[in-house]
């Protein structure tokens, strides 16, 4: 199934129908599949895509820069140093005259609303390569890598151990909920997901065949899990937060020993990184046969291609 998705910015998945995300995962195994055969076709020659970063990157940035790069398109990295953006110049003028320049613009930061006034104000494609609130572009990589190991979403249990309300947890929360699966937050109380997004969560899980769960017992969220996840204890931002949320957190570590607690062999451990290991989870575990870490990382690229395809052709 073919959908229209010329002009669209993705902020965060709630924006997106459990078919349209179907169909970004469509052409992203034929991206995949392209870019194993090196094939090189070039569907973004002469256009340009801006890359507005607040916050340091290693896979978001390689993602968007290859992806545009191998279609023939010219990325340009832009960070605070690099333009006035929100200083001596409002935010929106600058999405004024980035749209009158560049065909698409990705913004990784802190807050969500300055990635939504630059898609208001710039009249062209925005990305959401990352705020405190989602990151998006994550979990449609996630999708793929569970897709590539199960063979579809029907059925699957995702568990997230540790901050259950980060912008990570939150973007896999939405996409579980989204294509069906059960998706247990496991962590303290004081981290539960965000009220308000939960909520949705458990409206769309109701509609799609999945469930949306949260308890603070790892014994009871592991058991019977399809893929354990993790997160850094403390993003980029929280420092000052640092000691609190490891000792808030060291109960969720995920070991071999919670890995075992799933009762499957089967069961796939993932990470967005970077990863602290020794904190969130141990070398064991993410080095080990069960990680599908560096699967997870190199789906990126082909994803957030399979975005800009369906929003720029």
């Amino acid at each position: 199934m073919s959908f229209n998705l010329k002009g669209r910015s993705l902020l965060t998945l709630l924006d997106f129908s459990t078919e349209e995300i179907r169909y970004l995962l469509d052409i992203a195994k034929q991206v995949k599949m392209e870019s194993r055969s090196r094939l090189k076709l070039e569907r973004f020659r002469g256009m340009t895509l801006a890359m507005i970063f607040e916050k340091r990157s290693t896979r978001t940035r390689l993602a968007f820069e290859a992806a545009f790069a191998e279609e023939g398109g010219h990325p340009i990295f832009l960070s605070p140093n690099d333009i006035h953006l929100g200083t001596k110049e409002s935010l929106e003028d600058t999405a004024r005259v980035l749209g009158r320049m560049v065909d698409a613009i990705m913004f990784r930061g802190y807050k969500q609303e300055t990635v939504e006034t630059l898609a208001k104000y710039s009249g062209v494609p925005v990305y959401n390569g990352l705020t405190d609130k989602f990151h998006p572009t994550q979990a449609l990589a996630d999708l793929m890598t569970i897709e590539e190991n199960f063979g579809g979403f029907k059925g699957i249990k995702v568990v997230f151990m540790g901050d259950t309300r980060n912008n990570v947890a939150t973007s896999l929360m939405i996409a579980c909920s989204k294509m069906g699966m059960d998706f247990v937050a496991c962590g303290p109380d004081e981290l539960r997901p965000r009220p308000e997004i939960y909520k949705k969560c458990e409206k769309i899980a109701k509609e799609t065949g999945g469930s949306v769960s949260f308890t603070s017992n790892p014994e009871e969220a592991l058991k019977g899990a399809d893929v354990v996840y993790t997160d850094v204890w403390a993003s980029m931002g929280e420092e000052d937060r640092a000691k609190e949320k490891i000792s808030l957190l060291k109960p969720y570590q995920v070991n071999e020993k919670a890995m075992a607690l799933t009762g499957k062999s089967e069961t796939i451990f993932m990470h967005c990184l970077p990863a602290v290991k020794g904190q969130e989870v141990t070398y064991e575990v993410i080095e080990g046969k069960q990680s599908r870490v560096w699967d997870e990382a190199e789906n990126r690229k082909h994803t957030i291609k399979a975005i800009m395809i369906a929003t720029l052709l």
